[in-house]
């Protein structure tokens, strides 16, 4: 018998087991341990981009989630006047805002009362601002009111609203109101200057804004503080105005505006010695208390922006004018013969005949004939060079939004009828703070002293622009236009010797001239040693009375006492003698 081979492996494995075993293909394993280093290589050069090549991209996008840059804002500086009273300072408010994206999250809406409470608060219809907040329900912030009362934002917090908060912010309060409104002008809801001092000064006043850098988790709660700047606080002004001649002179033109049932009224007055202005005001005015005054035929500061004709306001230059140029002399006498000057043909008239007259009389009367024989007499270079050197048709140089130059005549040629016009106030247009300038030149003996508002002024312009005994000369031939026989009667002060000149011109429309007049006096006190410069002006006074003697002069003559009374300058003696 033969035995059987056997056929099992000398392993042990049986013949299946061997056929099962797994067998190694090499280029497939070397394509998976390649694409395994392609992958590895490519998260490793990724890794190496964002943390060597570009750093800084998640540490913004990190920062972008969790830093906060919370503005700190500066105050803005006082405005005060001379005395240091305040003008307008800054007082802290509350802005009242809103995140409609948290709002409707937490279903915050749903609690109608309270919401109609806040608007109510806030002084809002209830429905526009449920309405406000749902059309922006995507937006992150969005103001519901701005600068709000601490005892408004008080009952605010007390509501405890879902997606509702309150941030810091300052609001401008004007303790004078109405009566510096014009030249100290009003802020808007930014706290940035829109008009007068405020708009002029904004740089200054306005300072610059601290910044807290920090870093919030996602509860809004600050776990690391990263950066502070600190804010440096707005620089104070101090003006060269008195906030008590700003109220009599206020008190008297925004009277004299409703007697006269006048369209608008303003007043000037300038320290003659220094040129600093002292009070500037205008009627009507408005609270920049209240926004929903301001109105903006209320807020130009017409002082500055409103040019006219000056009038029988310009004659004390046309006499200056003729001494300075040796074509005439104080003894100087003038035929104005019956009232009437045909000159071609156009006529030049007096209200009243003068006859002959010496230089005094003819201010003291007003005579139109007899300046312009004056102005036709001088060469017009001398006219209109004087009329310059004493700063009419000049910028005052203040720095106040609005300032208008006027109108200075500049022509090849002109007939004698114009040259003559030139002389008692037409064909030229000048604004008031350019006429009180003026004056306070002539009262200075001839010194131009460069008209300026702020207090610290150190620079010195000044400049003899005539001689100071023709100065005194015709100064004291003004003194007479306010003494009995004058047309400024009325513009005298009890107990000083006050020079003063009155006009009225009438308006330009098209065409010619309407039936509008503009009432003037302009003048200094006292003769003795001038102190004081004062313009007032009565733009279209209604009724019978338009002429500047009676309307503009009792006006003049009010402000004037008060400001000489709270200037402390002592009365001339030789007044009460008399």
């Amino acid at each position: 018998m033969i035995a059987k081979k056997d056929k099992t492996p000398k392993s042990g494995r049986s013949e299946k087991e061997v056929k099962a075993a797994p067998i190694l293909i090499k280029w497939r394993f070397n394509v998976v341990i390649f694409f395994i280093f392609i992958v590895f290589s490519a998260l490793v050069a990724r890794v190496a981009y964002i943390q060597i090549i570009e750093p800084d991209n998640l540490i913004r996008q990190g920062d972008l989630r969790s830093v906060r840059v919370k503005a700190l804002p500066s105050a803005r500086g006082i405005i005060s006047d001379r005395n240091g009273e305040p003008l307008a300072v800054s007082v802290p408010v509350e802005a009242v805002w809103a995140d409609p994206k948290t709002i409707f999250k937490e279903d915050g809406l749903l609690e109608k009362d309270r919401w109609y409470a806040l608007a109510d608060v806030l002084g809002i219809d209830r429905q526009s601002m449920i309405n406000k907040i749902t059309k922006n329900k995507s937006r992150r912030f969005i103001y519901l009111q701005r600068q709000v009362s601490p005892a408004m934002a008080k009952y605010i917090r007390e509501l405890k609203l879902a997606g509702v908060g309150l941030k810091a912010e300052s609001r401008r309060y004007y303790p004078a109101g109405e009566v510096s409104a014009h030249l100290i002008g009003v802020t808007g809801i930014d706290g940035h200057g829109l008009e007068g001092v405020e708009r002029s000064y904004d740089q200054w006043l306005t300072g610059e804004a601290g910044k807290r850098t920090i870093r919030k988790d996602r509860y809004g709660r600050v776990v690391e503080n990263i950066a502070l700047e600190e804010r440096e606080q707005g620089k104070p002004l101090t003006l060269t105005i008195d906030q008590r001649l700003q109220a009599i002179a206020y008190r008297a033109i925004k009277q004299a505006v409703a007697d006269h049932r006048a369209t608008s009224g303003s007043a000037i007055l300038l320290d003659v010695k220094t040129g600093a202005v002292l009070s500037m005001v205008n009627a009507p005015s408005y609270n920049p208390n209240n926004r929903s005054d301001l109105q903006s035929f209320k807020m130009r500061n017409r002082v500055l922006t409103d040019s006219m004709e000056p009038g029988s306001t310009v004659k004390p230059f046309v006499v200056l004018a003729a001494l300075e140029n040796e074509t005439a002399t104080p003894e100087t006498v003038i035929n104005t013969g019956n009232g009437i000057m045909q000159i071609g043909g156009s006529r030049v008239r007096d209200t009243s005949k003068v006859g002959k007259a010496d230089l005094a009389t003819i201010l003291k009367k007003s005579s139109n004939i007899g300046v312009a024989k004056l102005a036709l007499d001088m060469p017009l270079e001398a006219l209109l060079g004087m009329y310059s050197s004493v700063g009419l048709g000049e910028m005052s140089g203040l720095n106040l939004v609005g300032e208008t130059s006027g109108i200075f005549p500049n022509r090849r040629r002109w007939s004698k009828f114009e040259i003559a016009t030139l002389s008692f106030g037409y064909a030229i247009s000048v604004t008031p703070i350019q006429l009180a300038h003026a004056y306070a030149t002539l009262a200075n003996k001839g010194m131009y002293e460069p008209i300026h508002i702020i207090n610290s002024n150190q620079q010195d312009f000044s400049k003899q622009v005539v001689s100071p005994e023709n100065a005194q000369l015709v100064l004291e031939m003004l003194e007479g236009v306010t003494q009995k026989g004058g047309t400024a009667t009325r513009a005298a002060v009890p107990g000083y010797r006050v020079a003063a000149k009155t006009g009225t011109s009438r308006k330009a429309a098209a065409g010619g001239y309407s039936d509008e007049y503009i009432a003037i006096t302009a003048g200094v006190a006292p003769v003795s040693d001038p102190r004081v410069a004062l313009v007032v002006i009565v733009n279209e006074p209604q009724g019978d009375l338009y002429y500047g003697g009676s309307v503009a002069a009792p006006v003049f003559s009010e402000i004037m006492k008060g400001a000489l009374q709270i200037l402390n300058v002592a009365p001339d003696e030789n007044q009460f003698q008399n």
